[in-house]
């Protein structure tokens, strides 16, 4: 509306602009020349490129700044789309994950891997790594999505360092392909993998999962094999450990029953410990709790071996 208003004033300031221009020539033409003097017609000619040469640059900057009008209304309704359209995928993406439509929820992402959000990245780094973890998932697909999946944690990173999920989901997949690179490059990134794990909880303190995950990080080095520390030892001067004390104090932290990958920990924690009548207790809760993903069911399986084992 504003613009087509500065558009009509345009036309009529070139319309008044015009009437002084044709009085001033005549009157000019007058005085030198008189009426039928040579000056009359060369003046009243000029007059006419002048008023057509103005009538031209009116239009074309009414034009332009018409143009400019549209382009900016254009803009700002991309801005706005692209805006909602990520919100509204990732508003989808959470029903996937809630659903365990895992193959849905990666198909949904990786159109999206070229994005610039990170939150958006860490949650195909966490797809790409759910369908690596499927039974039906073949060698050579696992391994692709598992790097692939690192290779989204760390964009998700260089968008927002502050992003605490960036930081766990880059631990989690920094570990997963430590499985594909051999047991001294998994050591070797230990202290890396728990610096972004501490990163995450400074970033949200409340963060059960990432409690968890230096928790299990903790169990990993605190029952580590002869072999195991004495490669650590060549890695490091001090090399990474952890104790059971540690281990209880991170799965405990948070509510034990969160999550059932914590459920089986604690059930193997008291194991190493030798209490078998708290490890059948949460050895029980994990066989029972309900699986939603891949993962749950891996440890409904593995919860039923160790119990049958006691």
């Amino acid at each position: 509306m504003a613009a087509l208003a500065l558009a009509r004033s345009f036309r009529c300031g070139s319309t008044c602009l015009r009437r002084p221009l044709r009085r001033e020539a005549a009157g000019s033409t007058r005085g030198l020349w008189g009426r039928g003097g040579p000056g009359a017609r060369r003046g009243a000619g000029g007059s006419e490129v002048l008023r057509k040469s103005l009538q031209r640059g009116l239009a074309l900057s009414t034009a332009s700044f018409l143009a400019y009008e549209a382009h900016k209304l254009i803009s700002g309704f991309a801005e706005v789309h692209a805006s909602f359209k990520v919100e509204e995928v990732i508003e989808q993406a959470d029903y996937l994950y809630g659903s365990g439509e895992t193959e849905k929820l990666y198909q949904l992402l990786v159109q999206h891997k070229n994005s610039d959000d990170a939150d958006l990245l860490w949650r195909l780094a966490r797809a790409s790594r759910d369908v690596a973890q499927l039974s039906t998932t073949s060698a050579e697909k696992k391994r692709k999505l598992t790097y692939e999946s690192l290779e989204y944690a760390k964009k998700a990173l260089e968008k927002n360092e502050s992003n605490f999920a960036a930081h766990k989901w880059y631990g989690i997949c920094l570990s997963d392909v430590g499985d594909f690179e051999g047991i001294k490059t998994k050591i070797g990134n230990a202290f890396i993998i728990k610096e972004h794990f501490k990163r995450a909880i400074e970033l949200n303190p409340k963060d059960a999962t990432t409690i968890h995950l230096i928790g299990i990080w903790c169990y990993s080095f605190a029952e580590m094999p002869w072999y195991q520390r004495k490669i650590a030892a060549t890695l490091f001067a001090t090399p990474p450990t952890s104790t059971f004390q540690e281990l209880f104090s991170c799965l405990c932290t948070a509510d034990p029953n969160f999550y059932s990958k914590n459920l089986l920990f604690l059930g193997k924690t008291y194991l190493k410990l030798n209490n078998k009548k708290m490890a059948l207790l949460w050895l029980s809760k994990a066989k029972d709790y309900p699986a939603h993903t891949e993962e749950d069911k891996q440890v409904q399986k593995e919860a039923l071996e160790l119990l049958n084992s006691i």
